[in-house]
């Protein structure tokens, strides 16, 4: 399991801190991102291999969902050879309201032939370990586990979507867009000056590809997948009526020093939940209203140096808890296709709301704090290479507290 601790790597600049988390802002403009959507109806990579109708339906009362958001997450640094796809959705029932399988989310992923040849080559001919000869001296100790190569001869091939610590801020130029000298959309000029990323000419941007990342992530081991009956599609006019649609812009957060913490000093790294105990005493209230109040005073004071942020993205991050006094911001279970560990990649945040009941001040919407999605850290898929495999994935609702002061995220409409 991964532990839900709500802090993110970052580099300080001089009156500002720039964060690794990339912001998704919502625009009825189009952006370099064409597949990205926040509501609308989902699109399928592939309409002949979509996933089965029984992914967007309600847990709770088993009618069609909405959608609330998709996302291109390809990440080629870390997935070589993955095309990989994110949806989440909803159920606008009012009835379903704050229970668990009213939010749902799915990961699409396929598996390049060459990609699939390679993970079949490592799991049939493993590394052995380098045993040392007594005239030479020891190995290092990863090199003796894992087989791999000493720094002198290990590839130096970089990560291109990767920041140098000696790069500077360019005010004029846009680490997302195609096209390093494209300028920023209208509704981000006012944001402070963000540092250029290099980017290879020969890959495509997609809102994943543009955060930064660690090296690439070994691939899983083969495992059959879980079979799902499929369901088709009903036609689209017989389906809910959807949010209106958005497409997704984005950019690096950043946080003014000088009205704003650190972001890796405030508050607790974690809040163990004692399912045992028996509850009761004036102290421990107090300790969770204390808890809660920091959390939630954190949560908010980090929106507000970007308040049109509708999505924050750091895959293998750490979320940004609205709460750290329910299970939710406990841990994220295991992958239950291939038993592999699960890793932070998103979070929608209360001014998604704001965009997508846009017209509907007068009737009872949304009430979540946050929606955080957990998903498998190997990207497990059909190891054949046969087309689109489609996984259900963790999806962890934080749910606006009623009559304490937590309250709702101040959002702009």
């Amino acid at each position: 399991m991964t532990s839900m601790n709500s802090d993110s790597s970052d580099e300080e600049h001089e009156g500002y801190t720039t964060t690794n988390v990339l912001l998704g802002y919502a625009s009825k403009e189009a952006t370099d991102d064409p597949i990205s959507q926040l509501g609308g109806h989902p699109t399928w990579p592939d309409d002949t291999n979509a996933p089965s109708a029984s992914f967007a339906k309600c847990k709770v009362c088993n009618r069609f969902m909405v959608l609330l958001l998709q996302l291109n997450g390809d990440l080629p640094e870390q997935f070589p050879g993955h095309e990989r796809r994110i949806y989440i959705f909803a159920c606008r029932s009012k009835t379903c309201k704050k229970k668990t399988g009213s939010i749902r989310a799915l990961r699409g992923v396929k598996v390049s032939q060459d990609a699939s040849s390679r993970q079949d080559s490592i799991s049939n001919n493993p590394q052995r370990p380098q045993v040392p000869t007594p005239s030479n001296p020891p190995p290092l100790l990863g090199d003796s586990i894992f087989g791999t190569k000493s720094p002198s001869t290990a590839s130096t091939t970089t990560n291109p979507f990767s920041s140098s610590s000696s790069t500077t801020c360019n005010p004029a130029s846009n680490p997302f867009a195609t096209n390093s000298t494209s300028p920023l959309f209208s509704d981000l000029s006012s944001k402070p000056p963000q540092r250029p990323e290099t980017t290879s000419p020969d890959l495509p941007q997609t809102f994943a590809q543009k955060v930064r990342l660690s090296s690439p992530r070994p691939l899983p081991s083969p495992h059959p997948p879980t079979p799902t009956p499929h369901e088709p599609w009903p036609e689209q006019a017989d389906l809910p009526h959807p949010y209106p649609s958005y497409h997704l812009d984005a950019d690096y957060e950043t946080l003014d020093d000088s009205s704003s913490p650190h972001p890796s000093s405030s508050a607790p790294t974690n809040f163990p939940i004692d399912e045992d105990s028996g509850g009761g005493g004036g102290t421990d209230k107090e300790a969770y209203e204390s808890t809660h109040d920091t959390t939630f005073q954190r949560f908010a004071t980090r929106l507000a140096q970007n308040p049109l942020q509708t999505l924050r993205y750091e895959f293998d991050g750490a979320p940004l808890l609205y709460s750290k006094t329910d299970a939710v911001g406990a841990k994220i279970p295991r992958c239950e296709t291939c038993g592999g560990g699960r890793v932070f990649e998103l979070q929608l945040v209360p001014q998604a709301i704001a965009e997508l009941e846009v017209g509907d001040e007068g009737m009872e919407g949304m009430e979540w704090g946050t929606v955080m999605l957990g998903v498998c850290a190997g990207d497990c898929g059909d190891a054949r290479g046969e087309g689109w495999a489609w996984r259900e994935e963790w999806v962890g609702v934080q749910w606006e507290e009623t009559g304490g002061g937590g309250g709702g995220v101040g959002v702009r409409r």
